[in-house]
């Protein structure tokens, strides 16, 4: 922690923390207190879990007044370039852990902590100010204010003044209720302190990030009043809970209970909830384990996404199934098993709700090797098993047979081909209009792998997949290795024309020597792999996605939509794709202790000094391929933060304190 006589590194400012609900709902922002995106919040809540996610409080703007004088605690950015109030120099330290918590310190040599959590249970997020006795007069303790910024919109959105906004207030002792929006979730705040109301706009927010990304960035937010808090009566509380439209009761003031009594019996059970996770990851990770209906589903990364079936299986195995949650994976499994559909899993749910979107040739393979892990690792009851076990046999034969965008297995050599113009089915799935960035139509390699690996999966209970394995394994053996390196093809039968193949090198081929149940390559042909990739992909982030000497590679994600669809996969690094490459690595170079060791030091050490950064106490989405390899993207990524989990487990380890 930083001395307190000391103040926080100004590079950490814009560094970001999150605490989720189990609903998809989260509170976020940044450790400088500014808002630097639409999607930073104290309030935003889920109305159809995990989806219709909508942001009701903003943020706040909280200042001390010593009589006349007033210090701030809390800085915004407005248009079109300003920092207003800055107290960067009065944060003396921050931590994530357990909650994000501040430290300021105060003229006379006072220190103010300043928490926020959410309370899973209960979806409330509590703010929590504590003020130190100075060394001089308690005389001079000073009253806190705190305003809440509000608005009431999609949290795609953004929002602006407008005269339908809602400012009235229904004060009920030491709660108050807003509905600023007659079809949105109303607002209710309990708190020790008195809440005056004053109406007001605070107009044109910045939010940087936004612009960075070629978005709209502007808002405008509205205030309806000021809480204060007086030192004499302790802690200042104020919790903030989102009261559904459909008139349920609201349950934030339990039968009298006091705003301090409630904040410390929530914070108890926080704490407690918390340091039964364990580790550091391991509490990180239950912020994406969250409800889809009556049972359980994994959001693919905050702030912006979903839950992805491609990205929960993925996910789920260093998640739930290296951390010992064989429970929560099984019922995970068995929520998408009732998903498929012509031997395909949805790729996603949409926000808004309606029809799943069937477009994804290898989330349904995913599922079939998660499935794998789950049995391998739990003791799994025989209806649960026999439930899996027929999902994994309906994907394959709906594959074997045929079903959407050509994805059949080839009646020629067993493999699976797949593909149509216009239709992004990989995981490498950037698509911008009508421009499919890396279309991959054939036989992409890493599908090879999913499907020879499928196809023995399922053979340990049903005989009748042993020829097409073996037609698949063979006819992968003879064709996809590149006589001019000895490495793999990315794609073969491009466009679906027989022989032609696409020589990029690409991180897809890692999955044919490791990251599988079952390796598909052996010897001579797995090092050629592992030292292509090793030479032309490795970064201390993960794995670029495009090889720099490509005419095509892309070596910095920035820009408007247009500029990072088109480097999403051209050489972008992905921190997920370390954990198949060391399971590779350690395949050629021998599994043994020291080697696992020098793994570690090598690939895993620098993606874990990353959780020092960015999305704090979890992993990028992305990052720029060149150096100094720039974290991306989403900041908060469940594939990113599980194959990290799950390769700290490959290696032997424990995942750090915190």
């Amino acid at each position: 922690m930083t001395p307190l006589d000391s103040h926080i590194d100004a590079s950490r400012l814009d560094d970001e923390w999150l605490e989720a609900d189990c609903d998809g709902g989260f509170a976020s922002g940044t450790v400088g207190t500014a808002r630097t995106r639409r999607y930073h919040a104290l309030l935003l809540t889920a109305t159809q879990p995990p989806t219709g996610r909508v942001v009701l409080v903003n943020g706040i703007e909280a200042w001390l007044e010593y009589g006349e004088r007033k210090t701030a605690l809390t800085m915004q950015h407005y248009a079109p370039d300003l920092l207003y109030p800055d107290t960067s120099e009065r944060i003396a330290s921050f931590t994530p852990s357990p909650w994000p918590t501040w430290h300021y310190r105060l003229d006379g040599g006072a220190v103010l902590t300043a928490e926020v959590f959410v309370a899973k249970a209960s979806r409330e997020t509590v703010l929590r100010w504590r003020m130190g006795t100075p060394p001089s007069a308690r005389a001079d303790m000073p009253t806190l204010k705190v305003r809440l910024l509000m608005s009431g919109r999609d949290y795609h959105a953004l929002h602006r003044e407008n005269p339908a906004f809602a400012f009235d207030a229904r004060i009920d002792g030491e709660r108050v209720r807003w509905q600023p929006y007659a079809n949105l979730p109303a607002i209710v705040a309990l708190s020790n302190g008195r809440y005056t109301h004053a109406p007001d706009w605070y107009r044109n927010f910045c939010y940087s990030r936004e612009r960075e990304r070629g978005l709209d960035y502007i808002e405008d937010l509205a205030t309806p009043g000021v809480f204060s808090f007086d030192p004499d009566n302790g802690d200042a509380v104020l919790l903030l809970r989102a009261q559904p439209r459909s008139g349920a009761p609201d349950t934030t003031h339990d039968a009298g209970e006091s705003a301090a009594n409630r904040a410390t019996r929530l914070a108890g059970f926080e704490a407690l909830r918390r340091a039964s996770r364990g580790s550091r990851l391991q509490r990180s990770a239950d912020a994406y384990v969250v409800a889809r209906g009556d049972g359980r589903t994994i959001i693919a990364g905050y702030p912006w996404f979903a839950d992805w079936g491609r990205d929960t299986f993925i996910a789920m195995r260093g998640l739930l199934l290296a951390s010992g949650r064989y429970e929560e994976a099984g019922a995970i499994l068995l929520e998408w098993a009732a998903s498929v559909s012509g031997g395909m899993l949805p790729n996603r749910f949409p926000d808004a709700g309606g029809a799943p979107e069937y477009n994804s040739v290898d989330a349904s393979l995913w599922f079939v090797v998660a499935v794998h892990d789950y049995f391998a690792a739990a003791n799994v009851p025989d209806e649960v098993r026999h439930a899996l076990q027929g999902a994994v046999d309906a994907i394959l034969d709906g594959y074997a047979r045929g079903t959407r965008y050509r994805i059949a297995a080839d009646p020629d050599d067993g493999l699976l081909r797949a593909g149509v113009p216009g239709v992004q089915l990989t995981w490498m799935d950037a698509k911008a209009g009508d421009w499919v960035v890396t279309p991959r139509i054939g036989k992409p390699v890493e599908i090879q792998a999913l499907w020879i690996n499928a196809l023995r999966i399922a053979l340990a209970w049903d005989s009748r997949w042993r020829d097409l394995e073996a037609r698949a394994s063979a006819a992968f053996a003879a064709r996809f290795v590149d006589p001019s390196t000895g490495a793999l093809f990315d794609v073969i039968d491009v466009d679906h024309v027989a022989g032609k193949v696409d020589r990029a090198i690409r991180p897809n081929q890692i999955f044919a020597a490791g990251g599988l149940p079952f390796a598909l390559l052996e010897g001579d042909a797995a090092r050629a792999v592992v030292s292509q990739v090793q030479t032309h992909l490795l970064t201390p982030m993960g794995l670029r996605t495009l090889a720099p000497s490509d005419p095509a590679y892309r070596g910095h994600y920035r820009g408007g939509v247009l500029e990072r669809d088109g480097a999403y996969h051209q050489g972008t690094v992905w921190p997920w794709l370390l954990g198949p490459f060391v399971d590779a690595w350690l395949r050629v170079n021998g599994d043994t202790a020291a080697q696992r060791a020098l793994a570690h030091e090598r690939f895993v050490a620098p993606l874990l000094a990353h959780l020092e950064r960015a999305g704090l106490d979890h992993i990028s989405e992305v990052a720029d391929g060149d150096a100094p390899h720039t974290p991306g993207g989403a900041p908060f990524q469940a594939w990113s933060l599980g194959e990290l989990l799950r390769t700290l487990k490959r290696l032997g380890e424990s995942d750090p304190p915190g």
